[in-house]
């Protein structure tokens, strides 16, 4: 791609957004969102983002047109205004998330903001500061401090990699630009420690996370793009070639996906964010949208991002592959946590050793081609419908086979792993485990037996036979066996074991003598291949067999223990 052509994206964009500039409040107006946290706001419909709008500034200066000089000097000093600027509170150098809600409202405040403005400020002056007038230039410089001096107070480690990526650039730029070797130093030093700690498993802690790797990308690009230091340019693009190597790697070629398993992810299709980003690095061999209508980013404008040539065709071959990879190393010994993914021509099969079933995990995770669409399996553990952080998965993959477990914790979270801890019980009138089916729900047949489910996606069958099902005094006999259903709702189809549905009533996990679930998933073959044996006593449940002269097993709590 030329830059003539992603200046012209960029135009388009800026264009597009015209009528979303609110003049009175001097901020980029956006439709209401929300994770469930940080904000108090539950209802609204438009609000006014300050992180949107110093981005959406920036665009306007990227332009280089005289007509939007005003507009992009209009926003940052309103958005400087909201910066928390007093040292003695602990929400010093960052901002809210919204103009319609000060920091003093928000539940709890978001640090990470420091970060996330600091570096549309720092990348502002670094391109434009010679078109600024000087109060604002001095405003931005004090509103810069103070985000970096917030940024090295805070001191996130290297385990929260986007963060640890933006506060390194947020410090750099602002060192080398400012002159300031403390800030230079810092990040420099943060940059160190992240390569240190990731060198070794050459993996990010967020593994295989299609939000998390992307930022991560763009945010090392741009260290590289924009630091005169060689130290802190040679870390980022050798940081940058892992993540690209990681990507690569993992796209499914028939599918159009990233494949699994996922340790943070947002949605489970590949967003389009993602799409257009992959088709930019690429320059083009992965081509989803034509490129007048490729939905482009302000951020993306002179990043410098690239896919290195030597991965490009890992992203074109459709093969059989598979990866295994130790992505979190258990402290004293041990097995520690493992990644394995599968791929051949028609699916990807991705699972993960151990993990709790949060929302935004993929712990079990497949992508089929479904007669040239994509079909996705996501296994969850819903509490009224929500994810159900308590709920551990345990898994053994050899390719195409897949044994797991679920089991339960007395202490996590709820619906986020920190946020809403439980006290060892939750009042739930729906409980469940769902083998999620999602994407193109055509050419699919599924039909459930006692022991199971078998599906069939366009010209791959798939088996989920349950071999172990204990949930303290729900357990059933053999009157009254553990009811599957096959559920359509908001767009999917659901493969549920139902484990509690009815009046709404407590489930104590403290309790609980047994509380134990074992399963094989089985891609393109005859469960009669594989037959498990079942060892089951008072402390653990195991599943083992072999398949293809190795064996699978695994191994999980007999009922609920602390985490």
């Amino acid at each position: 791609m030329e830059a003539l052509d992603t200046r012209r994206m960029l135009l388009r964009l800026i264009q597009s957004k015209e009528t979303h500039y609110n003049p009175q409040v001097r901020m980029l107006t956006s439709p209401f969102s929300s994770p469930g946290y940080h904000t108090t706001i539950k209802k609204a419909d438009f609000i006014h983002s300050t992180r949107s709008s110093l981005i959406y500034a920036l665009g306007l200066l990227d332009t280089e047109l005289e007509e939007y000089e005003q507009r992009a000097f209009d926003i940052i000093r309103q958005v400087i205004s909201l910066q928390e600027t007093d040292r003695s509170r602990s929400t010093f150098g960052i901002w809210p998330w919204f103009y319609e809600e000060p920091l003093e409202k928000m539940s709890p405040p978001d640090w990470n903001w420091a970060d996330f403005c600091g570096k549309q400020l720092v990348l502002s002056v670094l391109r434009h500061g010679h078109r600024f007038p000087d109060e604002l230039l001095d405003e931005v410089q004090g509103a810069v401090y103070h985000a970096c001096d917030a940024i090295m107070i805070r001191n996130v480690g290297p385990n929260y990699t986007n963060i640890a990526i933006m506060g390194a650039f947020v410090t750099l730029i602002a060192g080398e630009l400012y002159k300031r070797e403390d800030y230079l130093a810092y990040g420099l030093e943060r940059l160190e420690k992240l390569r240190a700690f990731t060198q070794e498993r050459q993996a990010f802690q967020e593994y295989n996370s299609p939000p998390y790797t992307y930022i991560a990308i763009l945010e090392l690009s741009k260290i590289a793009v924009e630091t005169k230091n060689t130290r802190a340019k040679a870390i980022s693009e050798e940081l940058a070639d892992m993540a690209w190597k990681s990507v690569a790697e993992h796209y499914h070629a028939a599918t159009g996906q990233w494949a699994g398993p996922h340790s943070r992810c947002y949605q489970t299709l590949l967003s389009d964010q993602n799409k257009a980003f992959l088709q930019l690095a690429t320059a083009g061999n992965l081509k989803f949208f034509p490129w007048g209508e490729l939905p482009y980013e302000e951020e993306w404008y002179n990043s410098g991002f690239e896919c290195p040539s030597k991965y490009i065709s890992l992203f074109l071959t459709a093969e059989n592959r598979e990866l295994r990879q130790c992505y979190e190393s258990q402290q004293g010994g041990g097995q520690g946590k493992w990644a394995t993914t599968f791929m051949t021509p028609s699916f990807a099969l991705g699972s993960f050793s151990r993990e709790i079933l949060w929302n935004q995990r993929r712990a079990l995770l497949a992508y089929v081609d479904n007669g040239g669409e994509s079909t996705y399996l996501h296994l969850r553990c819903l509490h009224d419908g929500y994810d159900y952080c308590s709920a551990v998965f345990y898994s053994d993959q050899v390719d195409t086979h897949v044994l797991f477990g679920v089991g339960f914790l007395t202490n996590g979270g709820d619906t986020h792993p920190s946020l809403d801890k439980m006290d060892g019980s939750i009042e739930a009138s729906d409980f469940r485990l769902r083998l999620e089916i999602g994407g193109c729900l055509e050419r699919i047949s599924a039909q459930t037996d006692q022991d199971g489910a078998e599906v069939r996606i366009h010209n791959t069958p798939v088996r989920l036979h349950s071999w172990h099902t204990a949930f303290g005094n729900t357990l059933p006999d053999e009157a009254a066996p553990w009811k599957w259903e096959i559920n359509r709702v908001e767009g999917v189809m659901g493969i549920d074991l139902v484990i509690y549905a009815g009046q709404r009533k407590t489930i104590d996990f403290r309790n609980m003598s047994s509380a134990a679930f074992l399963f094989s998933l089985i891609f393109g073959h005859r469960e009669e291949d594989f037959v498990p044996e079942i060892e089951d006593n008072a402390e653990q449940v195991r599943l083992r067999g072999m398949w293809r002269e190795r064996e699978l097993q695994i191994s999980i709590p007999a009922c609920p223990v602390e985490q």
